[in-house]
């Protein structure tokens, strides 16, 4: 795997965009700050460019499957990096309607993008080494992610809030750079299975829907990410609102560092759990071990109970993502990859945005810990139910993936 080149563009490419990502994320969260008092509204702001992603996923899905993946990542990539002007004009203009145009055109680049990059990854490696690359892909996201956080605050300090998006728009560029270099191999006469025999694919989104319906095990797992999706919905906003309790602008750094170094830590295990445990296990294990970050929050006003919350959180779902993940890989027919991982990426959009308007309107209606009582209860009833359904489930799940081993 490793002497593959394609692995090293996909790995480069993800942290130096991630860098440009969270400098910009970061930069989100200031301006924000700034220019709009009520959480409800910070809300609705984030919540427009989700819609925006949502609204185009079918058409994502469909141009996945049917066209280069890398042509796809390629388009997308320059979208998203011409989505940073409408933000430098939102700062010179003190205008927040601009703003919400940086964030819808991020979106639908990012509507394109991840779907055609979930959907190289079984491309570019064998299976066997999916979990892998699923885990390393994953940490250099989050180690991206850590610096570029970091880095954002310390030169949030020295150097204007324009520059710092520059900065995100050079490393959007360098990502462009270093995905034209990709060399995928794929065949884009796409075709389906269908009952007595095979047909031209590419045509219809709902086409997914009855693959999902058709393999438990994905359906089950595609359910099951409702609940770490509990706690990312309305994460920035927690952020903002611990870091008023406990007037500190150092702690949004150290909460983005410490549940990064803790999801760093849990894609790197686990591979090595699971040589011991069921991917099941894995999944309702660590998503009762999230509801248990979420009540810990409870204590947001305590700086150390906060950081340990936030790295269980990052733990967890270190453990749980890359395991979702290639078991999407591995079950879900190549051919359906795109319009897959589109229709994933839509529902994870519209959990997004439901979280974030519920968790908008519970900081201003309770306050951030009872919310987050609220948010924990719900992630353990959740994960409870899933877990009843599993067990009367388990026999079908169990042949199908013994099934899907040996095809």
């Amino acid at each position: 795997m490793w002497k593959n080149k394609n692995v090293w563009i996909l790995l480069s490419g993800e942290f130096i965009a991630g860098l440009g990502l969270w400098l910009g994320i970061i930069g989100n969260l200031e301006f924000m700050q700034e220019k709009v008092p009520s959480d409800f509204l910070k809300s609705i702001i984030l919540a427009a460019g989700l819609l925006a992603g949502i609204a185009v996923g079918p058409m994502a899905g469909r141009i996945t499957d049917q066209v280069s993946k890398k042509k796809v990542m390629l388009i997308s990539g320059f979208a998203r990096a011409l989505s940073v002007i409408f933000m430098l004009i939102a700062i010179q203009t003190g205008s927040v309607w601009w703003m919400v145009v940086f964030l819808v055109l991020l979106q639908l680049s990012a509507a394109f993008y991840f779907p055609a990059l979930q959907a190289a990854i079984p491309l570019v490696v064998k299976e066997k080494d999916l979990l892998q690359l699923n885990g390393v892909h994953m940490n250099v996201s989050t180690i991206s992610r850590v610096l570029g956080t970091a880095l954002a605050g310390a030169l949030l300090v020295i150097m204007s809030l324009s520059m710092i998006y520059v900065m995100s728009l050079v490393a959007y560029l360098a990502l462009l750079f270093l995905t034209w270099f990709i060399n995928i191999e794929e065949d884009t006469k796409v075709v389906k299975v269908v009952k007595g025999g095979t047909a031209p694919a590419g045509t219809s989104f709902k086409d997914v829907f009855p693959v999902v319906k058709g393999l438990p095990i994905v359906f089950m797992t595609l359910v099951l990410t409702l609940v770490p999706v509990l706690f990312l919905g309305g994460f920035n906003l927690v952020v903002i609102n611990i870091s008023e309790i406990q007037d500190s602008t150092a702690i949004k750094g150290l909460i983005y560092t410490f549940e990064g170094i803790g999801f760093m830590l849990g894609a790197f295990i686990v591979k090595h759990i699971n040589q011991k445990s069921s991917p099941y296990s894995i999944l309702f294990f660590f998503s009762l071990v999230i509801g248990l970050s979420q009540l810990i929050l409870y204590f947001a006003d305590i700086p150390f109970l906060t950081l340990v919350g936030f790295f269980i959180f990052g733990f967890s779902a270190g453990c749980f993502f890359p395991t979702a993940a290639t078991i999407f890989q591995t079950n879900v027919p190549k051919d359906f990859h795109g319009r897959f991982f589109s229709f994933r990426n839509m529902l994870d959009r519209i959990t997004f945005q439901i979280v974030l308007l519920m968790a908008g309107f519970l900081l201003d209606a309770v306050g951030l810990q009872y919310m987050c009582v609220i948010f924990g209860v719900i992630s353990f009833v959740m994960t409870a139910v899933f877990y009843a359904k599993f067990r009367q489930q388990r026999p079908k799940l169990v042949v199908e993936e013994k099934v899907s081993q040996h095809m």
